[in-house]
């Protein structure tokens, strides 16, 4: 795993309540094809990007961003970067190794609740495409 140069700060959008030192560890359910445990864990250096991760999240939490710091290597991720947008311009990343939380994030844009749906169908398509894979 090659690490990018990117250096952030970086986010995590999630619907958990957590702690400045908790840790973000992969083994969880995708928030995009539940049937799929993760390898990794996921972040962005766009704090909304990861409010769009907070706000499409499951769980039944309010959405929150939390700015986390990798405690190990981490690489593009590979189901957005060239796949879906070439390079990297979303600044998207994962990582096997944890993430500590620094704090939670409060100035992020929240989506209209038509943007939130339109999101929720896109993703309801995805989910019946069976060519549409995770890179895990």
């Amino acid at each position: 795993m090659s690490e990018p140069s990117d250096t952030g700060p970086f986010f995590h959008g999630t619907k958990a309540d957590l702690q400045v030192g908790d840790l973000l560890t992969p083994g969880f359910r995708s928030n995009y094809r539940p049937e799929v445990v993760m390898n990794h864990i996921y972040f962005t250096a766009l704090r909304d990007g990861a409010g769009l991760a907070a706000e499409l999240a499951a769980g039944s939490g309010a959405p929150r961003v939390y700015e986390v710091e990798p405690t190990g290597a981490f690489e593009d991720d590979p189901n957005v970067t060239d796949k879906k947008f070439p390079g990297n311009p979303t600044r998207s990343y994962r990582s096997r190794a944890p993430l500590r939380v620094i704090g939670e994030v409060q100035d992020w844009t929240r989506l209209t609740p038509e943007a939130l749906r339109m999101w929720r169908e896109r993703l309801a398509v995805l989910r019946a495409d069976e060519r549409a894979e995770i890179i895990n």
